[in-house]
């Protein structure tokens, strides 16, 4: 009797183990759930000067800002069904832009904002736009009086507007020879003048980028149109991309590239009567390669139907080396410790880049590994960072 009623008040050792099983388990859940909470907090904290806009389908929340001048962030959601771009316009000029915003997903934009009234892209291309007031500070006043003098940058300047009207030509002239060919019904020849066309462009797409609506017209996806590769408004450069290399087929091409060519010449046109600022000289070439780093290099989205994307990034590494010797004079003088960083930065996607040559061109994307994309992307991005340091270093940040 007094065995089996001490047994009755004993648990079995299991049921022992289990409970204290259970408690361990509470324990560490709770530590996991204050761990959680901190470090939500911190992001909180951290994020807490971000500005949210929320991509909708047909709009954006909120579609009217006011932020003061300066630095600024905007982190971007997308609650659309499709990869979206938003962008902040003045005028016809992107100051600041983030393409492909995958569904469901958020990015942040930094920009340096001064006192005006700008427009902001909503999702779809046929998406009505937002504003945005750039209020003036003390700050962004006293920086516009100590503005350094721009008689050191009128030589490099004018170097690049040179440089600007010679790849207008001879992007003008690849575009002409690729109509001719469709025109004359050579999928054969169209196809292959297609990449000389493209790599033409982008020499320029670093400045091109900067007008808006051109840009677009030439350049944009299928996805930033509703109905992707069939909407009316899907034209340029990837819609032929998309009838010569994924539909192989001439039908319907010939009016896109009768337009793409009146484009590509009002494109010159443009790039030559826009006035560009000293500090945007870098900033068009960064921003371009940062395109390149977090977007295209990670997946090859930009030629999707020709895998064409390596002949892309060596013309924008040209014309960031473009960029870099005209104002190598002026570093050489003010920071001449940043031109081996530089340098040895272009020379590493240079030397990257040549090693995926295959013959006289270069291999197509999609026979290019995750690991040489990510080097790519991880050399694109230290080359934005070393530029990153030219402006501070001749006087132009914060301007």
């Amino acid at each position: 009797m007094t065995q089996q009623a001490s047994s009755q008040a004993s648990p079995p050792r299991a049921l022992r183990w289990a409970v204290a099983g259970s408690v361990i388990v509470m324990i560490a859940a709770g530590g996991l759930f204050y761990y959680a909470s901190q470090r939500a907090a911190s992001k909180r904290q951290a994020h807490q000067g971000e500005i949210t806009v929320t991509l909708h389908p047909h709009s954006c929340e909120p579609n009217a800002l006011t932020v003061p001048a300066g630095h600024a962030s905007f982190r971007i959601v997308n609650r659309s069904d499709r990869a979206v771009e938003w962008e902040i316009l003045d005028g016809v000029l992107v100051v600041e832009e983030r393409e492909n915003i995958a569904p469901g997903l958020s990015q942040v934009i930094n920009a340096t904002l001064q006192p005006g009234d700008y427009a902001i892209t909503c999702g779809l291309l046929s998406n009505p736009r937002g504003t945005l007031h750039v209020t003036p500070t003390a700050q962004s006043e006293a920086q516009a009086k100590a503005r350094p003098s721009m008689v050191a940058f009128i030589g490099p300047l004018a170097e690049f507007r040179v440089y600007l009207s010679t790849q207008g030509n001879a992007l003008i002239k690849a575009v002409n020879a690729l109509q001719q060919a469709i025109d004359a019904g050579d999928l054969k020849q169209a196809q292959a003048l297609y990449l000389p066309a493209r790599a033409a462009y982008q020499q320029l797409a670093p400045a091109a980028q900067r007008l808006a609506e051109l840009d677009n017209a030439i350049n944009a996806r299928a996805d930033y149109f509703e109905q992707r590769e069939q909407d009316p408004g899907f034209s340029g450069f990837h819609r032929l991309e998309y009838g010569l290399f994924q539909k192989r087929d001439l039908a319907g091409l010939a009016p896109v590239a009768k337009q793409l060519s009146s484009n590509v010449s009002r494109l010159k046109e443009q790039l030559l009567a826009q006035t560009l600022a000293p500090e945007q000289l870098v900033s068009i070439v960064a921003r371009n390669l940062r395109s390149l780093a977090d977007l295209r290099a990670s997946s090859g989205e930009e030629e999707r139907y020709s895998h064409s994307d390596l002949n892309g990034f060596a013309a924008n590494l040209a014309t960031t080396r473009k960029v870099i010797d005209l104002l190598r004079p002026l570093l050489a003088k003010s920071a001449a410790r940043l031109l081996p960083q530089i340098d040895n930065a272009t020379n590493a996607l240079d030397t990257r880049l040549a090693s995926l040559r295959d013959g006289a061109g270069y291999l197509d994307y999609d026979k290019v590994s995750a690991a040489q994309r990510k080097e790519i992307a991880d050399k694109a991005k230290a080359l934005a960072d070393a530029l990153d340091a030219i402006d501070p270093a001749l006087g132009l940040s914060g301007l």
